[in-house]
């Protein structure tokens, strides 16, 4: 299997979750929005699909 380098940048998520939750019919405030992307990276890094790197 081959390495990808993949860099995950929590603002980002956080925006798509924003997003996505409004056309849902929710309406998060942007800590809710930080917290769900913040979660969303810990869960990637339990499952071992990315690894924290400090630069």
């Amino acid at each position: 299997m081959r390495e990808t380098e993949v860099f995950i940048d929590t603002e980002e998520i956080a925006e798509f979750f924003y997003r996505e939750l409004i056309k849902r019919g929710y309406v998060p405030t942007e800590l809710e929005s930080e917290e769900l992307a913040d979660i969303t990276f810990d869960y990637l890094i339990s499952k071992c699909i990315i690894e924290e790197w400090d630069e």
